[in-house]
């Protein structure tokens, strides 16, 4: 899939041709669409591919996706689906004549993946398939499934949703890309659903705390906990109880943590050998780095191993640039039962202007072998 991915870009596979290989691509700006409405639409059987990844007939490829408890690494798979969504586009909006593309198609957001089983083997077969289910004027939405062989069937282990967007050969501008059209009734409701999450997220982003204010509900939860934590002990100043209680002294509700100790840090320093086909830091590295760090975070906070359940509204706000340092927090949010919920918040660090800049916000849902303590929040924020 990767040097597919490669040869439609025509990336350079040496880290020192790349400022050449991207000049190159400035040329093809006269390929790029004026209008939609002159590509050709497209059906979602033409995007549709299959991959093998095999697991079980080439062992030797198993060890890079193994972990220590015997299973296959998730970071892995979610390097490999942001592989497959990519090329999925481009086989959405390939050109008949032309080798090479002239989109520059990137990951906008990682909508949803939900797992179905808790275990991946690392000796089976996997194939994932996948199409793009709608698409805007210059964004794709991406369906993709992950199946692996049991006893000679293909069974289900995820479902994602990914969505991409096409930008000009240097990436700097949007470009438009071939309209789907759906063919099936079972097809319009895909369309439509991608139509609905795109509402969504609209809706979504202009609900944000530091736009609009909390709910009635959501005050009530928040004044809840408040009232949780109170300390109403205090002491005057003979020993005597005083009947006031500030808001300052809480306590820390039994078997439950302060969500400010709850939390894990991480460095990574961006080496070109992470670089994807347009010289930025791979998207799926990002996502691995983050999920690994998420699972340590759930994985320290529950004390046994946690199993990642879903993975939610990953956003890409801003590319990562090659030589960047690249500071990760892990957050334990919120709890319950035997669920984790663990937020990433992913930052790269400009040496040499000193600024902080947030590239990605990460969810992960984990579900520990027990249950765990509750997280309590100590301030508003």
């Amino acid at each position: 899939v990767r040097s597919r991915l490669r040869d439609i870009v025509g990336a350079s596979t040496n880290w020192r041709d790349h400022v050449q290989a991207m000049q190159e691509r400035k040329a093809l700006h006269t390929l790029l669409a004026k209008r939609q409405e002159d590509l050709p639409p497209r059906r979602m059987k033409d995007s549709y591919l299959e991959v093998i990844l095999p697991l079980g007939s080439q062992p030797e490829i198993r060890e890079k996706y193994l972990n220590v408890h015997n299973s296959v690494r998730f970071g892995r798979i979610l390097e490999d689906l942001d592989s497959l969504g990519v090329l999925i586009c481009y086989t959405h909006t390939k050109q008949e004549m032309q080798p090479r593309s002239p989109l520059s198609i990137v990951t906008a957001l990682v909508d949803k993946i939900n797992l179905c089983k808790k275990i991946i083997y690392p000796d089976c077969d996997i194939k994932f398939t996948g199409n793009v289910s709608w698409v805007g004027r210059t964004s794709m939405e991406v369906k993709m499934h992950m199946l692996q062989l049991h006893d000679g069937d293909y069974s289900p282990v995820l479902d994602a949703t990914f969505v991409m967007v096409a930008r000009d050969p240097e990436n700097k501008r949007p470009a438009f890309v071939n309209p789907l059209v759906p063919e099936t009734p079972e097809e319009e409701e895909i369309f439509k659903q991608g139509e609905l999450n795109k509402l969504k997220r609209i809706d979504f982003s202009t609900a944000s705390l530091l736009k609009m204010a909390p709910t009635a509900e959501e005050r009530n939860i928040v004044h809840d906990i408040f009232l949780n934590t109170l300390d109403t002990r205090q002491e005057g100043e003979g020993g005597g109880e005083l009947k006031t209680v500030s808001f300052r002294s809480r306590k820390l509700p039994p078997s439950s943590v302060w969500m400010e100790d709850a939390k894990l840090k991480g460095l990574q320093i961006c080496h070109p050998q992470e670089r994807n086909i347009f010289n930025r830091i791979f998207g799926g590295f990002l996502m691995r780095k983050a999920f690994e760090l998420g699972w340590a975070t759930a994985c320290s906070y529950g004390g046994s191993r946690p199993f990642i359940v879903s993975v939610d509204d990953i956003m890409f706000q801003r590319p990562v640039e090659v030589g960047s340092l690249l500071l990760l927090s892990g957050q334990v949010c919120y709890t319950e039962k035997n669920y984790i919920q663990v937020r990433v918040h992913s930052e790269v660090y400009d040496a040499d202007t000193r600024e902080h800049h947030t590239t990605n916000i990460f969810h992960f849902t984990f579900i520990s072998e027990n249950e765990v303590p509750r997280v309590v929040p100590k301030t508003y924020g």
